[in-house]
């Protein structure tokens, strides 16, 4: 009776460890996507500017309108005009951040300078990858002085646009 006592009790065990214990297997994996990138096509370019006694500004849409304010004349000789573009690509169909300059550029000749602010773009806020790429054009609004010197007028550094897949 003690051995059948003693077996009851090791297939007892044995059940117990194989009914009261299951497991399951999962794999693990990952998809590595292409990278999002922007490149420049264009640079900004306000044209040619007269100004005045009066401070004013002159704005460039996105779309590469220029408008003005103040004591600035926009000749009838326009020079280049146009607004910043880039490229966008990556993976299709993916949408992305825009992030525009949030402080003043200085563009200046030599001792002159004036400040390019209020950077806007087309699409604005977020883009989306049509086909994996996507034309992103920024415009923003010059800020010209009273009386402001004549000359070229660049930016020391370029402005930065930043691009993130959402």
């Amino acid at each position: 009776m003690k051995k059948l006592f003693v077996s009851a009790i090791i297939i007892l065990g044995f059940l117990s460890t194989t009914f009261g214990q299951v497991s399951a297997t999962a794999t693990a994996s990952a998809t590595i996507i292409t990278p999002i990138a922007i490149s420049k096509t264009v640079d900004m370019n306000f044209g040619n500017v007269a100004v005045s006694a009066v401070a004013g500004t002159v704005v460039i849409t996105p779309a590469g309108v220029r408008t003005k304010t103040g004591g600035v004349t926009l000749p009838v000789v326009a020079g280049t005009i146009s607004a910043a573009s880039f490229t966008v690509t990556g993976l299709g169909s993916y949408t992305y951040t825009i992030t525009l300059p949030s402080t003043p550029l200085t563009i200046s000749n030599g001792a002159n300078a004036m400040t390019v602010n209020a950077f806007t773009s087309t699409p604005s806020g977020t883009g989306i990858l049509s086909g994996g790429s996507q034309v992103l054009n920024v415009g923003a609004t010059l800020n010209v002085g009273v009386n402001q010197a004549a000359g070229l007028y660049t930016s020391a550094t370029p402005f930065s646009v930043t691009v993130n897949y959402n």
